[in-house]
């Protein structure tokens, strides 16, 4: 039975979510729910507060993220009053939820952790802080009055505690290897689980058309009577290049034409991201939605500026350059490897800590053998121990130091670099939450 006294502060409510609410960040797949009994509980006791305004659901392996924040901010530039609901948060907890780009107040997340610990007093749900979290930005977005909320998947999709709503429309990214304890261990079985997003009679798009998924993706969509779009069909990339000012300057031919249109997300493969974005904006405006291409191309320019997106390629300082991404997995970290590859510098300073249910090996396996390591460790459970894993790195030709804690990795590497060097900070959403 939880105790349900009233919690006057911000920092309680913290302690309470974080302490005593089974949270799979730090956990693992002992917090993970097989069902969506309990969201589907807290759904009712809230009165259902998802079925208030429209929404859009984002799920995918890599890349959700981005494409969230895109599609928040050229609706937020269309004028719409937009909701965003994204994890995990890399700063602070009130990053998860956001209304035109503004976090949730501390009083309301006091409020809305109050108003459930009273109503459950009868009930007595056991949520995990993420069952609970999801019902709060419901809550909250109605109580905003937003026109529509874009809502990413936590983890897989079909028993994902986002999954209860009826979206305007779909988007999975991509399907790569992760949470393969929870989801499965083939590209196949992990579509599978994302697929359960697509819903009856509404609009899906897929980033990206893998051989090993497409089939799957087609399967569901007819049997739930969904239009099925493949982005790569729509358009294809003819031509990117960095801006004078520092942006991405992309231009898309196909069945959807975008002639260079500035993205201020820098890494490489936001440029597939941003494809998988206009496809879908395009759908939305065949189903009624009023976006025209100012607000697609101011939106597109000003992500960060508009919806407060972090750790994508992240520019943290220059002479050195410092760059950090939340890259995690196989497919991610390749991506990283590629954008440090074409990134000038001297030396490169890898700051990399990682948690212990990933695929390891797969990971250092793509690590550059002339990189100088500083092997670290964020302050959860989560974590492989820093020493484990300089271990694990000797194997693949991967030599350095390590740290116990991320702050004290970050301060030596800087005081080692040159100002023509490249400091890069990832290897796990947690280790990137620290430096920021």
């Amino acid at each position: 039975m939880l105790n349900n006294n009233k919690m006057n502060s911000y920092d309680s409510v913290l302690t309470y979510l974080y302490e005593q609410l089974p949270a799979y960040q730090r956990k693992g797949p002992a917090a993970y729910k097989n069902s969506l009994d309990n969201t589907l509980a807290l759904d009712l006791m809230f009165d259902h507060p998802h079925k208030c305004y429209k929404t859009i659901h984002v799920g995918g392996t890599n890349g959700k993220g981005s494409v969230s924040h895109m599609m928040a901010s050229v609706l937020q530039h269309a004028g719409y009053k937009v909701g965003l609901y994204t994890s995990p948060h890399l700063k602070d907890f009130r990053e998860r939820i956001k209304v035109n780009g503004k976090m949730i107040g501390e009083e309301e997340v006091v409020q809305f952790v109050n108003d459930f610990r009273i109503k459950n007093e009868k009930q007595n749900i056991e949520p995990s802080f993420f069952e609970l979290t999801v019902a709060m930005a419901f809550d909250y977005f109605r109580m905003m009055k937003v026109d529509v909320a874009i809502i990413e998947v936590g983890l897989g999709g079909r028993l994902d505690s986002t999954n209860i709503i009826q979206p305007e429309l779909s988007i999975i990214t991509n399907i790569g290897l992760d949470h393969t304890a929870l989801l499965g261990e083939t590209l196949e079985a992990i579509a599978e689980e994302k697929a359960g997003i697509i819903k009856s009679g509404r609009p899906v798009v897929v980033g990206l058309k893998q051989k090993e998924t497409m089939l799957i993706f087609r399967k569901k969509a007819e049997e739930v009577c969904a239009t099925l779009l493949f982005a790569d069909d729509f358009a294809a990339l003819s031509q990117s290049y960095l801006t004078i000012s520092g942006k991405q300057l992309c231009s898309y031919v196909g069945e959807i034409n975008y002639d260079k249109i500035e993205l201020d997300l820098l890494g490489n493969y936001q440029r597939y991201n941003l494809r998988t974005v206009l496809v879908a904006i395009e759908q939305l405006k065949k189903i009624g939605w009023k976006i025209d291409e100012n607000a697609i191309r101011s939106g597109i320019s000003a992500v960060v500026e508009t919806t407060g997106l972090l750790g994508r390629w992240q520019l943290l300082g220059v002479n050195p350059k410092i760059v950090c991404d939340t890259g995690h997995n196989v497919d991610g970290i390749k991506e990283v490897i590629e954008q440090i590859r074409i990134t000038p510098h001297k030396n490169l300073h890898m700051i990399i800590g990682v948690v212990n249910d990933k695929n390891i090996d797969g990971v250092l396996r793509l690590l550059p053998k002339e990189g100088i390591y500083y092997f670290t460790q964020a302050q959860l459970p989560r974590a492989l121990d820093r020493k484990e894993l300089q271990m694990k790195a000797k194997d693949y030709g991967l030599i350095g130091e390590c740290f116990q804690k991320v702050e004290e990795a970050f301060k030596i590497a800087k005081k080692n670099a040159d100002v023509n060097d490249l400091i890069f900070i990832g290897g796990s959403t947690f280790v990137v939450a620290e430096v920021l």
